[in-house]
């Protein structure tokens, strides 16, 4: 029997259509392109006209037509909606609660603790994982940050353009 994993995998392996579906969980299964194509920016950290229409091009010409084939999302007159979250999503989108700890937070926590006993026992292989643990669990959260959450605008008093 064939694995779910790949197709998945292939789906949510680009940043954009992670951010697609993330926004459209929020807003219930349903969204207007226009407000797609602005949090898609916000989150990539630039809402200027230029990279809004790039964001748009890309939603137009790759990733709807692959979601649409792939029968995660129908786009019709300017609204696309979720017909089904891919399989294993929560593998690769980490959805945390505001008040809530990441789990690359909690590990990168753990590996602290670690260290601190590795150095207490002196015990070098211990603290060799502990550092490598931090460190990945760093680049992670460092990645979920920068998916998850909009970088500050340059110009926040800017009236937003129409895409």
């Amino acid at each position: 029997m064939a694995s779910n994993k790949a197709p998945s995998r292939m789906i949510l392996g680009n940043k954009r259509r992670m951010l697609l579906i993330e926004f459209l969980q929020r807003k219930n299964g349903s969204a207007e392109l226009r407000d797609v194509v602005e949090y898609i920016a916000e989150r990539e950290g630039n809402t200027d006209r230029k990279h809004r229409k790039s964001v748009y091009v890309s939603l137009m010409q790759t990733h709807l037509p692959k979601l649409e084939r792939e029968g995660i999302v129908t786009f019709s007159r300017g609204r696309i909606t979720l017909l089904k979250v891919p399989d294993n999503v929560t593998l690769y989108m980490e959805v945390v609660q505001k008040n809530d700890i990441s789990w690359s937070v909690f590990y990168a926590g753990l590996s602290v603790i670690f260290a601190l006993m590795a150095l207490w026992l002196g015990n070098v292989l211990l603290l060799f994982a502990a550092v490598t643990y931090l460190v990945v669990s760093a680049i992670q959260h460092r990645r979920t940050y920068l998916i998850a959450r909009p970088r500050e605008r340059k110009n926040p008093e800017k009236s937003e353009d129409n895409v």
